[in-house]
This record gives structure tokens, sequence and C-alpha cells, in this order.
């Protein structure tokens, strides 16, 4: 693992610390990477919207459809 080293003004310090305490992190890096981790899948969620908005409507969206969504989503999540 690498090392890195972040300058923050005392009030975003008091922010990451309190953050810690109240919300069961072990250490502020902790909260920091689960930060970058949220954002990082942020990012893809919307790179996988805007590729699906641009693509060309495939089929009807009715109740099996959405059905084989959820299938597929909860598949994902197992992983």
């Amino acid at each position: 693992m690498s090392t890195m080293n972040i300058s923050l003004p005392d009030i975003l310090k008091s922010f990451v610390d309190e953050q810690v305490a109240t919300r069961h992190y072990g250490t502020s890096s902790e909260y920091i990477r689960e930060l970058i981790r949220k954002d990082r899948d942020l990012q893809q969620l919307r790179k996988s919207l805007l590729e699906g908005a641009g693509s060309p409507q495939s089929g009807v969206a009715d109740d099996d459809y959405f059905d084989s969504l959820r299938t597929h989503a909860r598949r994902h999540a197992q992983k």
C-alpha cells in the first residue's frame, strides 16, 4: 500500500475527526478511503447512465424487463 499525505485546513480536519468518532471509523484514512471509493462508484454510475442514454432503445420496458434488471443487479452486487 502506498502512502499519501494530505493537508487540510483546521475546519476540515475537525470535520474528518468528527466523522471518524461518530461514524465508527478506525482512522481518518478509513474515512477518506470510503469517500474515494464512493466517488469512484459515482463516476462509474454516471458513465454507465450516459452510455445507456446514448444507446438506441432495444425493447419494451415492461415488468419482465425490470424483473430481469433486478436479477442482474442482485447478481452483480453479490460479486
